[in-house]
């Protein structure tokens, strides 16, 4: 008599556990290389907007050093827009960084490292051109707290409770300066200089 072998259906588990196993490893792998290019990409970004943001204050320089200069020569230029210099002595609270017409008079200098050019222009934060004290100019004004006296009396001040100068005051320039990158982007930096009047 012949031995009968008995043969015995297995189930198996391990296929479709290792598949599963597989497939998230597979899905991990293609988040973890997202991940890695996203990151890749903002440091990327923000050395660019770093290196165009150094490259702006090209601009900022040469208009501190213009605007130092002429006021040690005379503030009395100061007075009156100078459309050479990229000057304009008031400034239109209506009109923001992005509208073209903030640029009117801009000035162009170009970054001898990198041969970009960089635009920029200079306001006064005066209501109107003209000296920063006369009665229909309005300018805005600091002065250091050692020079300021107490407040002043009735007829010896513009009005009742400001305070009286006892120095001369500081007007106040804003330096605007932008750079277009190859990229799309740009970069806006501005500068405020205080000039003793």
């Amino acid at each position: 008599m012949k031995p009968t072998l008995t043969t015995s259906r297995q189930r198996g588990i391990a296929l479709p556990v290792m598949l599963l196993m597989m497939l998230t490893m597979l899905a991990t792998s293609i988040f973890l290389i997202k991940s890695i290019n996203s990151t890749t990409l903002t440091a990327s970004n923000l050395a660019y907007e770093s290196a165009q943001a150094k490259q702006a204050d090209q601009g900022l320089s040469t208009a501190f050093q213009w605007l130092s200069r002429t006021a040690f020569e005379s503030k009395a230029t100061l007075n009156q827009d100078n459309a050479a210099a990229g000057y304009i002595a008031n400034w239109d609270t209506t009109k923001k960084v992005s509208d073209p017409l903030f640029w009117t008079g801009k000035q162009t200098v170009v970054d001898p490292t990198t041969q970009t050019s960089v635009e920029y222009v200079i306001h006064r934060l005066c209501k109107n051109s003209g000296a920063y004290d006369l009665p229909t100019n309005q300018c805005v004004l600091t002065v250091d707290a050692s020079g300021m006296s107490a407040a002043g009396t009735p007829g010896k001040s513009l009005g009742l409770g400001n305070p009286n100068f006892a120095s001369a005051p500081q007007v106040h320039y804003v330096v605007t300066s932008r750079i277009f990158g190859a990229r799309g982007g740009n970069v806006v930096n501005q500068l405020v200089v205080l000039i003793g009047a």
